[in-house]
């Protein structure tokens, strides 16, 4: 199975303990219990860590504030996301939809973020892969894609683990400073809802300062 190609364009809530959304006439999503009630966004997490005195260099406000990074960089793209998770989560991050033109209803997205200092193994493809497993209800069954969204570029094992899967998969580089870098997916994904829509580099006046674009038939999404 091949991955979407990687190319470059030169050119260039508030908080509820549960949460509906309405997704078609007949089906409304529920979104599970927020593991955090004390806040809903990266604003919010940033004043409740201060308040608290929360290490910033512990493993619990690493991997929060990076979770809330990567739901606003996903933003940007398209996706409408919400932070969940819990015991029986099976290492869902994010839970939410994506409005494409290539699909007529939205496709349902879940994410797992990994804010690693070291690059993503295939192991964390697999763990994905049972994240489908643990999805809420409205999460299962066609029509869902899931991400793996790490601080480092996809090695040839990771590529070749997520071609290899028989789930609608994809992988993206999300730096700490919430620019995403790199994005592709599997072919299943494309029979998701993904065929057609482009992935490139947008570049500012800085050719150093750079951010994935999508696109579909030559237009930006």
């Amino acid at each position: 199975m091949l991955l979407t190609r990687f190319s470059r364009f030169k050119r260039c809530q508030e908080h509820s303990f549960r949460t509906y959304s309405t997704f078609t006439d007949s089906e409304v999503l529920i979104y599970p219990e927020s593991r955090s009630p004390s806040h809903h966004d990266l604003p919010s997490f940033l004043e409740y860590a201060k308040r608290s005195e929360l290490d910033t260099s512990s493993a619990v406000y690493v991997g929060t504030h990076y979770e809330y990074t990567v739901q606003v960089a996903l933003q940007r793209l398209g996706l409408s996301l919400k932070r969940v998770g819990g015991k029986s989560d099976h290492g869902t991050d994010l839970l939410g939809t994506w409005d494409l033109p290539s699909v007529d209803q939205p496709l349902k997205v879940l994410v797992q973020c990994k804010a690693l200092a070291r690059k993503a193994e295939p192991g964390q493809v697999r763990a994905l892969e049972g994240a489908f497993v643990g999805a809420p209800p409205g999460w299962r069954g066609s029509g869902v894609l899931g991400l793996l969204v790490t601080q480092k570029s996809a090695t040839k094992g990771v590529r070749e683990a997520l071609g290899r899967s028989r789930l609608p998969m994809g992988y993206v580089l999300c730096g700490p400073d919430g620019k995403i870098l790199q994005m592709l997916w599997n072919r299943r994904a494309e029979q998701e809802g993904m065929e057609g829509i482009g992935v490139g580099l947008k570049y500012s006046s800085d050719q150093d300062d750079k951010e994935v674009v999508l696109t579909w038939k030559g237009d930006t999404l």
